[in-house]
């Protein structure tokens, strides 16, 4: 019995570390895809094999610039671009485009429950092509998170301290598991199937 739950403890050290992990939300940025206190379940193993792609929810080591304190280091954000994409602020119809492709993003947006408004895709222009190896990244809740936009804003237009390196995700949230009645599995919004390729 000792044995047992020696290799039980022993195999669950090692899932948690390297393949799958529980993280609990601690603000209201990606509202309403993820409320606040929300538990995710995050694939830890999968950008071992592949890269981050457009529209997946990421989990990240937030650059120290972007921390209201040393202890909230790890962020969950939405990848909009990758390296080598355009991603500019915004067309004639308000929305951001990647690649010169519009993206909808009515599916996701937070809506304020008070007033049945949903955030605009930005409040601020930008217009930035993301460097090779990082990424471009938004908050659902846009006028509530901390992501790219906001630090390309703060930084008068730094696009390495307004992007993250690819080498900084964790992993991949890929399930909502708690609470039990909002359960949900995450899927890339039909939107960024459209995207192409950067010229």
């Amino acid at each position: 019995m000792p044995i047992l739950l020696v290799v039980a403890i022993a195999v669950a050290f090692v899932v948690r570390t390297f393949v799958v992990q529980t993280y609990y939300i601690p603000s209201g940025s990606m509202e309403t895809t993820l409320e606040l206190d929300d538990r995710v379940l995050v694939n830890k193993l999968v950008y071992d094999f592949s890269e981050p792609e457009r529209g997946e929810i990421i989990v990240f080591t937030a650059p120290e610039s972007w921390r209201s304190s040393m202890e909230e280091d790890e962020f969950i954000k939405r990848v909009i671009a990758v390296g080598g994409d355009h991603v500019v602020c915004c067309d004639d119809s308000g929305r951001i485009t990647v690649n010169g492709e519009p993206l909808d993003e009515s599916g996701y947006l937070y809506v304020n429950p008070l007033t049945g408004e949903q955030n605009v895709p930005s409040q601020d222009p930008f217009d930035v092509v993301v460097p090779e190896g990082r990424l471009w990244v938004m908050g659902d809740h846009r006028q509530a998170s901390g992501d790219s936009r906001e630090r390309f804003v703060r930084t008068g237009g730094d696009i390495e301290a307004s992007t993250i390196s690819v080498d900084a995700v964790i992993g991949k949230a890929f399930v909502l598991f708690w609470p039990v009645d909002h359960a949900n599995w995450f899927s890339v919004p039909e939107t960024f199937e459209d995207i192409p390729d950067p010229s």
